[in-house]
């Protein structure tokens, strides 16, 4: 199964994308949160990008997705996945819609391509039609 990994500069925004994640797929898809500093604070962590990921790993992923908020959280999960032995692909769909899309997609068994295709297909997501 594919485990989605979601690293954002805000723990609180980490958390609420998870729980969306986690709600769409009743909780079938493995989904970890690694939002803000280890202290806290606004930023990213290295620290809790690999912790998050090892342990998507003990709950039984055999590959990440992984989605960041903004550019410096991609050096983040690069340094923090630099020596992972398992499969995992960044990404760079939407942070909000490409996890819900990835959650869904994960739950019916998809591969690690697939559900980056479709997440990735998010970006060109209409929400507002006039």
């Amino acid at each position: 199964m594919v485990g989605l990994l979601i690293v954002s500069h805000s723990g609180k925004i980490a958390e609420g994308i998870k729980e969306l994640a986690d709600q769409v797929t009743q909780q079938q898809v493995p989904v970890a949160a690694a939002g803000g500093t280890s202290d806290g604070r606004l930023g990213t962590s290295v620290d809790l990008i690999r912790s998050a990921a090892d342990g998507l790993v003990a709950a039984g992923s055999e590959s990440i997705f992984v989605l960041v908020d903004l550019g410096s959280a991609v050096i983040s999960a690069e340094m923090a996945l630099e020596d992972f032995t398992h499969p995992y692909r960044l990404s760079d769909a939407p942070l909000v819609e490409g996890a819900i899309m990835a959650a869904v997609e994960a739950s019916v068994g998809s591969a690690l391509e697939r559900i980056a295709e479709v997440a990735e297909q998010t970006k060109d997501l209409r929400k507002v039609h006039r």
